[in-house]
């Protein structure tokens, strides 16, 4: 099991409780949004709108406000991709779960999944 229910709940709710939230999109994502949608300036920093839980395998995804209202290309992005202020009240629960998540799927990958 990649993700705790109960803490990723937990987690779950408390940043919907705190949207938007800024984000700093990694520049490696910001690279493949350019490439993807051209049209579109990509920011360094963006706020996340939305959350949305792909269960196990997609983990916390994040709807980001990147393009604007009138955009036809939503862009949702894993929340392992983005970095948060660190005077962010909730940012010792999004680095924990980031922290987690990666190493278990890194584990899992070592083990031929």
């Amino acid at each position: 099991m990649i993700d705790d229910p109960e803490k990723t709940d937990r987690l779950m709710a408390e940043l919907e409780s705190s949207l938007p939230l800024e984000a700093k999109i990694q520049q490696h994502v910001k690279s493949a949004l350019s490439e993807q949608s051209p049209d579109i300036a990509i920011p360094d920093r963006c706020n996340v709108t939305k959350l949305f839980y792909m269960g196990e395998e997609g983990g916390i995804v994040c709807g980001l406000d990147v393009g604007g209202p009138d955009t036809k290309t939503p862009f949702i992005v894993s929340i392992t991709h983005l970095n948060f202020d660190r005077r962010s009240p909730l940012f010792r629960q999004i680095e924990a779960y980031q922290r987690h998540r990666i190493k278990k799927l890194k584990q899992q990958a070592g083990r031929g999944y």
